[in-house]
């Protein structure tokens, strides 16, 4: 059975748009035009990514997607009219893995989806040598194998991106990644100076391992070359 993406769009044009390309590419299509059917269609499916138009008469996309966040790591593309880096890092900040602004490429949403859908199904590519079924770094456990992580036991609620970024570091404990090397590791597609996806992410990655590890701080920035874990 081909994935299946909900679309979640109060245009018909630009929903059918979507719809035509994505069942070009084999995926099963469901289709809401308000965020209340949005979250209605999530409970009956088993939707494995959702394309998310951020404004929408009633329920709006932020509102969708934090609801989402409450249960699921349901992989989250942010469409939106609005450009400014302000929007996108909200967008990014309320659990979205990736925001794109229209008008859009159809051929580049399509990429990202299946850049997406390939971040949800397998945790980030280390050679072979450096492949541990569990690491254990201070009191956090990452599971390769599960795909989870969990602190003393306790899991975390992390998206498929965040937890890509955190296998990345601590498989590699004292390595430091740049923004452009996570990028393009764990979004499979090629970095630009202004995108600050990657500082999103490790902010929201960071606020929850702080909260589950009483304040330590596992993720270490090192100024103007990137970030790393320490062993």
């Amino acid at each position: 059975m081909g994935k299946q993406i909900l679309i979640v769009d109060d245009d018909e044009k630009i929903a059918k748009l979507i719809e035509i390309y994505l069942l070009n590419e084999g995926y099963t299509i469901f289709k809401a035009d308000d965020g209340y059917k949005a979250l209605e269609m999530m409970d009956i499916e088993a939707i494995d990514l959702v394309v998310l138009d951020v404004m929408m008469p009633g329920l709006d996309g932020i509102s969708v997607c934090l609801r989402i966040r409450e249960t699921r790591t349901t992989p989250i593309l942010m469409l939106s009219a609005k450009d400014g880096d302000m929007d996108k890092i909200t967008g990014l900040m309320t659990g979205a893995d990736d925001y794109m602004v229209k008008p859009f490429n159809p051929l580049e949403l399509v990429a990202r989806v299946k850049s997406l859908l390939r971040r949800a199904s397998y945790a980030v590519s280390v050679p072979q040598q450096q492949q541990e079924h569990i690491i254990k770094i201070s009191s956090l456990q990452v599971d390769k194998e599960t795909h989870t992580a969990t602190v003393e036991g306790n899991a975390l609620k992390l998206t498929p991106i965040e937890f890509g970024i955190l296998y990345l570091l601590a498989s590699h404990p004292g390595r430091v990644f740049s923004s452009e090397e996570i990028f393009e590791l764990i979004w499979k597609d090629k970095y630009f100076e202004s995108n600050n996806s990657v500082t999103v992410h490790i902010s929201r990655l960071r606020d929850k391992l702080e909260k589950e590890m009483d304040g330590e701080k596992l993720i270490r920035t090192v100024w103007g070359v990137g970030y790393k874990i320490e062993g």
